[in-house]
């Protein structure tokens, strides 16, 4: 198995996110990684795979420095408060952190994986991502999420639950039925990048926390 480094939990995750998103392949930098997404409000991102203390000021005001284009983004893997001093008024900065986090992967027993009365689940694959949503009886999406294995390592994304539809345990239901899969296909570790709403789902599971996550959106002149 891999030995667990920030490092090469952020490489894994820019990994697993661009196959989850059908993502350009990364260009490696001095400092990270640089993804073309090729979506409106989501252009390009640039990932630092330091993480806490290791975040260097003068990588991050240089990169963003250079930047000239709306719906750039940046990620890096400190708080807010340490980041928001050493960019400009023409960034968007959330001031929650999100969290990069692991978990050992482990298969769950089959009663765990069913959908409770009321709701049916389906899960399907394609390429390296298996998906999963959880519908009520008459269609309307409840919850979803899914999970792209990358060899050992397996990174959830879009965890999602509907909000008439929370508190029922539905996003345990949906994490473990992709954990399962991600397990049975060979995958031994789990990353996520969580934001602070999911935080809570995700420690409940035993995922642990290994850095904070600032997200920061350049903003095209009329926006600021």
């Amino acid at each position: 198995m891999l030995e667990t480094t920030a490092e090469n939990v952020v490489r894994s995750w820019v990994d697993g996110w661009i196959a989850s998103r059908m993502a350009a392949p990364p260009t490696v930098e001095p400092w990270g990684y640089t993804v073309d997404v090729g979506v409106v409000g989501h252009v390009t991102r640039h990932v630092f795979d330091a993480t806490g203390d290791a975040v260097r000021e003068a990588d991050v005001r240089k990169v963003a420095g250079s930047v000239r284009t709306g719906g750039t983004w940046l990620k890096i893997f400190a708080e807010p408060a340490v980041i928001t001093p050493w960019l400009g008024p023409e960034w968007w900065i959330d001031d929650e952190p999100g969290y990069l986090m692991t978990v050992p992967l482990t298969p769950a027993p089959a009663h765990r994986l069913t959908a409770p009365d009321g709701y049916r689940l389906r899960s399907w694959v394609r390429g390296d991502v298996v998906r999963t949503m959880v519908a009520t009886a008459d269609g309307a999406l409840a919850a979803r999420g899914q999970i792209a294995v990358g060899g050992a390592t397996a990174v959830v994304d879009q965890i999602e639950t509907s909000a008439d539809h929370r508190r029922k345990g539905l996003g345990s239901l949906v994490m473990r039925v992709l954990a399962t899969a991600a397990h049975e296909r060979g995958a031994q570790t789990g990353v996520l990048a969580g934001t602070p709403d999911g935080h809570a789902l995700y420690a409940s599971l035993g995922w642990q926390v290994l850095a904070p996550l600032t997200s920061a959106k350049y903003l095209d002149p009329q926006d600021r």
